[in-house]
């Protein structure tokens, strides 16, 4: 199918660009994997950022601007729908405990015993008032008794979040916006900076501009730092004749909050980092009532009606990934952490003033998503392709004696048969350092551990110098073939991002074998043969078993990656037997993978025919790893050359080195 305007996600943020794209004059598709787990169910549909006390000036005025939308924005969907936003400019009342500091503190100490005191308000349009302890009290009745005062914040507001998306997916509907759900994108499709469809459960969907607004998903599409943050949430039930005076308003308190709703009191919420684990937990539940409890006491008395959690999505600032992308033809809107349902209205005009009137509001340079890349790094030098030492000093290798043809993976020329790794090393000055030594143009990156920022990996996509070395995706950590296809795109997309647009290679990894890290062959030969039709050049890493190479040689690999030995286990070559089958019997070339230890092993193996080695145990985990990568280098270069010119007959007796004949004799 073709659509003008593709949207992925269906949350409040989706589904309100939907809309605003919609009522000005474009066709629009919405694709929804699961609307009851987006980040909309993780909310209290509170406006508060003056509550939250945000410090960003560029987040405060988006989120200013996005409150003043509110009314007219809320009172456009009731009309579209007949059907009510809870929308509320009731305030938002902030009550801070005796051993709280900060704001509460400082306006306590100039309380001067007055009931009501102007505070120094955020700007002059949103205005903070001090309480004492006898005002709040006097103000809110049924406080907890620790209270001693709180802020009121007059502008906050606040909308029944359950309900907005409700009338959000009622209007879309109602307007003609084609809803799709249980569609679950797999990855985009790119070709020379342009999007040209997403691969989808339901087959490939196109269109002409695409928007990103998958929340805590986003980053399974493409290399964002968005993460989950599980929230989880109860409502009480308010009982018809409640002991004191009701809850009237919006409560803000350290770590929860408690949103009065007409027959109910909302709790929340935890904000936890457990990736997409779902389901309430005890734990959970338990600190968000005693906390609740000890701001407003009574509610311990009113009945539980109901538990629930969501993801919201994060980024390392908690600001919002808003604007352009690396594709002309794709606008993200993501990232939106805890405060989507506050953005919706205002994230919805600008991206539908981006995309139809190509206007960027200057407010978005704030949130791009360039933001997160940082320079490649100044104190170790870049690849220059001339790492070899000679009395201390870098060199460039000589060129062989010999005629040699270059190495061409998937159309691609190489000068160096030598691939590194980044895993494993004590710092990212040390794989710096090494990779230069190395001399390689290949350097193989784990996605998943990049994504993740893994211990060792924070940083690792800037810096290496990506336009002199060709970056090798890998699906480390996969241990199924759906798993390795879905971190293979994000690979792709990876490479991308960071200027490498013609870069579709990837070496697939399944290992669901976690003490001896062998590879499955029945899974690797199933997600090399989607891969490939994904246009995919695939780099399998395998058992050195001759028949399953040739099988992934005719499905379309453009290399097999036969192991040594056991990954890591520097043992060297156990497989020569095997290896020595499969060069002989190879169409493509043979990269011999895991296990070398020296350079010694280094040597035998490229004299064996295979055209490439990858290294990265041996050099990282050496006392000094540039010096390694060096060795290794030289070592790959010794072995080809060996195995160009040839070796010596093997015989069974001597054989002087001098001729005997003219010799002088008594």
């Amino acid at each position: 199918m073709t659509s003008e305007i593709v949207i992925i996600g269906g949350g409040v943020i989706g589904l309100a660009i939907a809309i605003e794209l919609k009522l000005r004059g474009t066709n629009v598709t919405v694709l929804c994997r699961d609307f009851q787990a987006a980040a909309t169910h993780a909310a209290a549909g509170m406006l508060a950022p003056d509550a939250e006390n945000i410090t960003n000036e560029a987040m405060l005025s988006l989120c200013w601007r996005s409150r003043a939308l509110y009314p007219d924005w809320t009172r456009k969907l009731e009309e579209l729908t007949g059907l009510n936003t809870g929308y509320r400019p009731c305030g938002i009342l902030a009550p801070v405990f005796e051993e709280a500091g900060g704001r509460g503190d400082e306006g306590a100490g100039g309380a001067g015993g007055e009931k009501l005191i102007l505070s120094s308000p955020s700007s002059p349009s949103s205005p903070a008032y001090w309480l004492n302890k006898e005002a709040i009290h006097q103000y809110q009745p049924g406080l907890g008794a620790e209270v001693v005062g709180g802020w009121w914040y007059p502008e906050d507001a606040q909308v029944d979040n359950k309900a907005l998306a409700h009338v959000l997916r009622t209007a879309a509907e109602s307007i003609g916006v084609e809803l799709k759900d249980g569609i679950t994108v797999e990855g985009f499709l790119q070709q020379q900076g342009q999007v040209v469809g997403v691969q989808t459960n339901a087959g490939i969907i196109r269109a002409t501009h695409y928007v990103l607004a998958s929340g805590a998903w986003s980053n399974e599409l493409l290399p964002l730092p968005v993460v989950p943050r599980k929230g989880q949430m109860l409502s009480v039930r308010i009982p018809e004749f409640a002991p004191d005076l009701p809850l009237k308003r919006v409560l803000f308190g350290q770590n929860i909050y408690i949103v009065p709703r007409c027959d109910r009191l909302v709790i929340g919420a935890t904000s936890e980092d457990v990736g997409f684990t779902p389901n309430n937990t005890p734990d959970g539940i338990q600190k968000l009532l005693q906390a609740a409890i000890r701001l407003y006491p009574q509610l311990k008395h009113y009945p539980i009606q109901e538990f629930w959690w969501g993801f919201r999505p994060a980024t390392p600032d908690e600001l919002p990934i808003l604007g352009t992308s690396h594709c002309q033809n794709l606008t993200f809107a993501t990232g939106h952490y805890r405060n989507g349902i506050l953005l919706t209205p205002v994230t919805a005009a600008l991206i539908a003033d981006l995309i139809l009137e190509q206007k960027p509001d200057p407010l978005l340079a704030d949130f791009h998503y360039s933001r997160f890349q940082s320079q490649p790094s100044t104190s170790t030098p870049m690849l220059t392709h001339s790492a070899n030492f000679s009395n201390g000093h870098h060199t460039a290798i000589s060129p062989l004696p010999i005629q040699d043809s270059p190495l061409i993976i998937a159309g691609k020329t190489f000068q160096s048969r030598l691939m590194t790794g980044t895993g494993k090393y004590r710092s990212i000055e040390e794989m710096q350092q090494s990779v230069v030594a190395s001399d390689c143009q290949i350097v193989t990156v784990a996605v998943r551990r990049v994504q993740t920022k893994a211990p060792g990996h924070e940083g690792l996509a800037e810096a290496l110098d990506w336009t002199k070395i060709w970056m090798l995706p890998n699906t480390a950590g996969c241990q199924t073939a759906e798993e390795a296809i879905r971190v293979a795109r994000l690979g792709r997309e990876m490479a991308k991002l960071l200027g490498q647009e013609d870069n579709n290679f990837v070496k697939l990894e399944v290992i669901p074998d976690l003490k001896y890290l062998l590879p499955d062959p029945i899974g690797t030969l199933q997600a090399a043969e989607q891969l490939v039709k994904e246009g995919f050049a695939v780099l399998p890493y395998i058992n050195a078993d001759p028949m399953l190479a040739k099988r992934l040689e005719e499905v379309g690999c453009a290399t097999v990656m036969p192991l040594a030995s056991p990954i890591g286990s520097g043992q060297g070559l156990k497989t020569t037997a095997n290896i020595q089958i499969i060069i002989e019997n190879a169409g493509i070339p043979v990269v011999v993978d895991a296990g070398i230890g020296s350079p010694s092993e280094a040597a035998q193996a490229m004299e064996l025919g295979a055209d490439v080695l990858l290294i990265n145990s041996a050099i990282a985990l050496s006392p000094n790893p540039a010096a390694m990568a060096l060795a290794m280098n030289l070592a790959t270069v010794a072995g080809r050359l060996a195995y160009l010119a040839g070796r010596m007959p093997i015989k069974d007796y001597a054989s002087p080195s001098s001729p005997l004949t003219g010799t002088i004799t008594s």
